[in-house]
């Protein structure tokens, strides 16, 4: 059993990073094209967990559940500080 104050490290495969890219991508334009705030609708499913908030549209809904939600908000993340933290 490791130290209880030593920091553990977490790594993601970077094959993993693209689909979670490209599922949030096609989720994006999915509720775009219905009429809906892409961003509220996301952050809605992010918080809830609930998949309802996510449109039916193109299998929006069905792609965003094969994605954990922590995935979801990893690379939302590292995209906000890759863009606006180091540029």
């Amino acid at each position: 059993m490791g130290e209880m104050g030593a920091t553990q490290f977490f790594k993601v495969d970077v094959e993993k990073e693209t689909s979670v890219k490209i599922i949030l991508e096609m989720v994006f334009e999915a509720m775009k094209e219905k009429g809906y705030d892409p961003v509220n609708q996301i952050v809605g499913y992010i918080m809830s967990g609930d998949p309802t908030y996510i449109t039916s549209h193109n299998n929006a809904r069905s792609m965003i559940q094969k994605v954990e939600r922590d995935e979801l908000v990893e690379e939302l993340l590292t995209e906000y500080i890759n863009t606006k933290l180091l540029k």
